[in-house]
Order: C-alpha cells, then structure tokens, then sequence
C-alpha cells in the first residue's frame, strides 16, 4: 500500500466516523468497534464499491445489510458491557455481530438462512473473531439452549416485542428490536427491564425486513441445490406468517 492509499483509507475513515457521529453515535467504544471493523469484507458484488457509504445495502437471499449508522444506534443504545452475552436475531451479513463482538465477552448470532450464516462464519475466521457463535436455525424463538442472555438483538422488524424473548434474558438485561409498520421505515427500539415492567425507547430509524418464522428452504439460499436447511441446535418449529423477509 503506497502513501496515497494511506491517506485514502485515513481520509475515509475520519469521514466515516464524523458521519456516525453526526447521526447521535457518541459511545467511544462503540465508536472504536465501527472502526476496527472494515464493512467491505460483508460486501460483495455490484455494491462492494459502495461499502463505505450510510445506507443499506442488498446481500445475498434477498436481504440488505443495514446502514452503518442505524448499526451503530442500536449498538450504543444496548450498552454492551465487556462481560455480556449477546443474542443477535437475524445474521444476514455478519456485520452487526462483528461489530458486537468487540464489545462483549461472547456473541450468538443466527439466521434462518444457510447461506448467510456459512459466509458470515468465513467471514468471522478470516477477521479472527473467535467469540461469535454462528448458528443456522429460527431466530423467532430465541436461542433457549444458551440463555440467558445479557442483550438481545434483533435486526428484522416485528409487529409486537417477541414475548418469548423475555425468558431468554437476565433480569436486568435490555434488548434492540425494530417495530414493523405499514410503510418502509422502521423505527428501532430499546426495551430495559431494570425493574418490574419494560421501559421502551426510540433509537433510530431504519428500513428493514420483517422478522420471519421457520427455515429458508428455497434453492437459491442454499449451498447447493436439495440441500436441506440445518435445525440448529434443536428441531423448532413454527407457523408461517404473512410477510416475507
């Protein structure tokens, strides 16, 4: 790398973190995470070149990976300790949990999709992130064979708190959940339970897709064409609801 390409990549970066800064992200260590972890490597295709830019971009199965400042917002707003064990609904590209993994002690992350969850793996062993736990199965229930869970995320938008979510987290643990509506912005929110009772609050607003029950079965998501979906740690199973991811 030559000393022009220095500059570039510094340039870049200090636009990078002004511009997440100037969205509300003020969380030093969240803010260190965002610039030890590059988005490229969860970009492939037409839109790598656009990887550096605050806006959501498509991956693989028909899914985006959501614009770094929403990422941000939503990590800052769950206040990740050192000493947490997280949850993360909905892997697509792998970056959230990355960006998690600097700032908790472990990260489990799953996906409905196998294609997802197998790139973002590689992705996590090519960038040495030896704390996440990559799993393909239906996040809509939560992981119960590893909770409970300090902080829990989900990155897909749901039409109500997912109830079963409270009996995977500590008590004073808080978790980061899109609220679906009818239009194509979704507003994120945190839910603490310090006491008895949830706090809701506003953190960001995003566009995201609805969160979905059950495995993706199709071809197109799979490694290779007949390959059935992996369960998971346990065999769930769930109803199918009306949107689609």
């Amino acid at each position: 790398m030559n000393d022009e390409e220095d500059i570039t990549d510094a340039t870049r970066k200090m636009q990078f973190l002004y511009a997440l800064r100037s969205k509300g992200v003020t969380d030093a260590r969240v803010l260190n995470a965002m610039e030890q972890i590059d988005r490229g490597p969860f970009i492939r295709g037409l839109f790598a070149s656009r990887a550096y830019e605050d806006m959501p971009l498509p991956i693989a199965c028909g899914q985006t990976i959501s614009q770094p400042s929403v990422v941000a917002l939503m990590t800052q707003a769950l206040d990740v300790s050192s000493r947490d064990k997280v949850l993360e609904v909905g892997t697509g590209s792998g970056y959230q949990a990355a960006i998690l993994s600097k700032l908790a002690r472990r990260v489990y992350t799953i996906d409905r999709h196998r294609r997802l969850v197998v790139e973002a793996r590689q992705i996590f062993e090519d960038l040495a992130l030896s704390n996440i736990t990559a799993i393909i199965g239906d996040g809509s229930f939560g992981l119960p064979e590893q909770a409970p869970f300090d902080r829990i995320i989900v990155t897909a938008a749901a039409e109500d708190p997912p109830a079963r979510f409270w009996l995977s987290s500590r008590w004073a643990a808080s978790w980061s959940c899109p609220w679906a509506s009818r239009t194509r912005f979704n507003t994120s929110y945190v839910y603490a339970k310090p006491r008895p009772g949830w706090n809701m609050t506003s953190c960001a607003r995003s566009a995201l897709f609805p969160c979905l029950k059950g495995w993706e079965k199709t071809a197109k998501c799979s490694i290779a064409r007949g390959t059935p979906p992996e369960r998971g740690p346990k065999a769930l199973t769930a109803p199918k609801t009306r949107t689609s991811r």
